[in-house]
């Protein structure tokens, strides 16, 4: 599956830069006491602030990561305009005991140009502080409400819990493959893929220009509806063995696909069908196809 290649890839750059910023001091290190009022987590790639303890509202600005122990916000957490957030650790990598994990108890919202990486395991994305040869580690990540992103730049999201809805809207960083932003760093194309988790109600993607998107083992309270998605990889949108409790619905998007490849070609594929409880509308009514130029089905997508 393209989609879980192109997270694993991006661990290239957890080796060659992440490994540095852990032994850089962060610009804000949010304390392990309750905290009222607004925190900020701000810093820079070579020294990235640093998330942790519980707070009430954060605001993420420029880079920051959650590899401190626990964060918990118990209300909103909000990702700046062209700023990142990486809650992608599993250990508590600044005093060598404990895990790292990071719980929004109201909504998490991502801006203009921004990255969030959250969640990971062994299976998907391995954690950033993993040994990537042979992951064992994990960090699941929750959103009490809505994880919204209001046109990113890019949106990762693996072993995670979202109470409300996933709505993103826009963003990326044109029809192409070209790092952008902070995919530089690792060399990889602009993409967001949200993998092995659970909604309390909608998924709903829309407008998104990239290079690649997926959403795989998702299990969704209500509907999940992409709409007016273009990408430049032919292998997108990737939309695989989703549990859907409401209806699937896509319309306007260059491609969907219900099916996996084999190899390092489009084809063969293997298939990969979505679990729909109600109707499937538009794009995904029957199962993408198996071989070059085949027919659509015969199977349900």
């Amino acid at each position: 599956m393209r989609g879980y290649l192109r997270g694993l890839s991006c661990l290239v750059f957890t080796s060659a830069v992440v490994g540095g910023l852990l032994v850089a001091g962060p610009i804000t290190a949010a304390g392990a006491a309750a905290t009222s009022g607004t925190t900020t987590c701000s810093g820079t790639p070579n020294a990235p602030g640093t998330l942790t303890g519980t707070h009430a509202t954060v605001v993420v600005r420029g880079v920051c990561f959650v590899n401190a122990g626990r964060a918990v916000v118990t209300g909103d957490l909000t990702v700046t305009a062209g700023s990142a957030l990486l809650a992608v650790f599993a250990l508590n990598d600044t005093t060598g005991t404990g895990k790292s994990s990071l719980t929004v108890k109201g909504n998490l919202q991502v801006n203009v140009g921004a990255v969030l990486l959250m969640g990971c395991n062994p299976a998907n994305f391995a954690c950033l502080d993993d040994n990537q040869s042979n992951p064992t580690l994990s960090s699941h990540a929750t959103v009490g409400l809505d994880l919204r992103s209001n046109r990113p730049l890019g949106v990762i999201v693996h072993n995670f819990t979202v109470g409300g809805d996933v709505i993103q809207t826009g963003g990326g960083g044109g029809v192409n493959c070209r790092p952008q932003g902070l995919f530089q760093a690792f060399g990889e194309p602009v993409f967001s893929t949200y993998e092995v988790g659970s909604v309390g109600g909608d998924v709903r993607i829309s407008s998104y220009l990239a290079c690649w998107m997926g959403v795989v083992q998702v299990h969704v309270g209500n509907t999940m509806a992409f709409t007016g998605n273009k990408l430049a990889d032919p292998d997108a949108i990737e939309i695989l063995a989703n549990h859907i409790t409401g209806s699937l619905i896509c319309r306007g998007n260059s491609m969907v696909w219900n099916s996996s490849e084999n190899g390092n070609g489009l084809f063969p594929r293997t298939p990969h069908p979505n679990t729909v409880g109600r109707n499937r509308r538009g794009q995904c009514v029957l199962a993408s196809p198996t071989s070059p130029g085949g027919p659509l089905g015969p199977g349900p997508f």
